[in-house]
């Protein structure tokens, strides 16, 4: 009896001794734990279904984004724009009863001299900047300072109002160039803002995507990348960067506290910063394609039993002498498919029609009164439509 009570005490020992050295190494290498479960037919069902999926555990969130920031920054410059600017006078009456009255006169015009601060990311070795065309807007005189303290003068190259836009060039050697490549943005993305919000220049917040392909205007071809990254006056111009450092929007719009809202800010995607880059620098000008018609959602019943957000187009309204309406499009036609390309919405429809040249003739296709039609357009040069803001609450940062 005594030698079964010795030899189970010594059993025991091993085990505790085994289990504790099995936790220790657990503790350090976390892996091994799976590995020897898998070994032993052990793997737990979620275990087993999550490595299907792909949906092993990623690498950890940097504590950092200074890496990125390091890349991106010295290619964020501040702007300073000046203009003069007529200041309104007023001219007291002398006779105090008048003044009592009448308080003053209209007087002469003061010219006054007013500074507008924005930001710009260099895109170009040749020392071209890209920033917002409200930051350099009738400005008589346009400052850039770079990111190593040095002062250039910049000239205006063109600008496009349709997306905000405008191109700069400045004359200075040796300069840091900001990262183009950047894969398309994704919802849920980190996203940085480097600007020079409120003249605090080299600023730099945090943000994520909140959404890709925002309109705000709907006869507009404008697509915005929605971050909830902080945008504050001065801004504008400024970059939106991936965690690897890469270009991935221009800061353009916020909607402030006026509507009661917080952290919704726009920039402009770096894909459609490269094709209004590349035409200003070629011809000074942006040219669109345009169609002459405006467009909404496709109604659906509540009782069709059809899906929510049908694909396409609903015509509502032809310009007279149009493209649109002399190719005979009218309006409620359905349009499905321009070109090779099919329509999923009425934004959609507006970038494929701007990206056409003026001149080309492309197929039409869709439903009018259900039966289907095509028909065979040629797109003129898209008119520059003024830009309004109907909401009161969307602000230029």
């Amino acid at each position: 009896m005594k030698s079964f009570a010795a030899a189970l005490s010594y059993i025991s020992r091993f085990i505790v001794l085994g289990l504790a050295l099995a936790f220790v190494i657990g503790m350090i290498w976390p892996q091994t734990r799976t590995h020897l479960r898998r070994h032993l037919g052990l793997a737990t069902a979620s275990t087993t279904t999550s490595e299907a999926a792909g949906e092993l555990p990623g690498p950890p969130a940097p504590a950092s984004y200074a890496e990125a920031v390091a890349k991106a920054e010295p290619s964020v410059v501040n702007i300073y724009a000046n203009k003069i600017v007529n200041q309104p006078t007023v001219q007291m009456y002398t006779n105090p009863i008048q003044q009592a009255l009448y308080g003053g006169q209209p007087g002469p015009s003061i010219p006054r001299r007013e500074q507008s601060l924005g930001s710009g990311v260099i895109v170009s070795s040749k020392g071209y900047v890209l920033t917002n065309n409200h930051v350099i807007a009738n400005a008589d005189d346009i400052q850039v300072l770079l990111y190593d303290g040095r002062v250039a003068r910049a000239r205006l190259v063109g600008a496009d109002a349709e997306t905000d836009l405008a191109v700069l060039k400045i004359d200075a050697g040796s300069l840091p160039v900001a990262d183009l490549t950047a894969p398309p943005p994704r919802s849920g993305d980190v996203v940085l803002a480097i600007g020079n919000p409120l003249g605090l220049n080299q600023t730099v917040t945090m943000g994520i995507v909140s959404a890709v392909g925002r309109q705000l205007n709907n006869d507009s071809p404008e697509d915005f990348i929605q971050t909830d990254a902080a945008i504050n006056l001065g801004n504008s111009g400024g970059a939106l960067v991936n965690t690897q450092g890469q270009l991935v929007g221009i800061n353009t719009l916020l909607i402030g506290r006026a509507a009661n809202a917080e952290g919704i800010g726009f920039a402009i995607p770096v894909s459609a910063a490269r094709s209004v880059l590349g035409q200003i620098i070629d011809t000074g000008h942006v040219v669109r394609g345009w169609l002459g018609a405006d467009y909404g959602y496709v109604p659906v019943a509540a009782d069709s039993g059809l899906p929510a957000a049908p694909r396409g187009a609903q015509v509502t309204n032809v310009y007279p002498g149009s493209p649109a309406a002399l190719a005979g499009i009218q309006s409620h036609d359905i349009l499905l498919r321009l070109g090779s390309d099919n329509i999923t919405d009425p934004a959609d429809l507006r970038r494929h029609e701007a990206a056409l040249k003026p001149g080309t003739r492309v197929e039409i296709s869709g439903l009018r009164n259900g039966v289907p039609f095509h028909a065979q357009i040629v797109l003129a040069q898209r008119p520059n439509f003024s830009e309004s803001d109907d909401s009161g609450h969307l602000g230029q940062a």
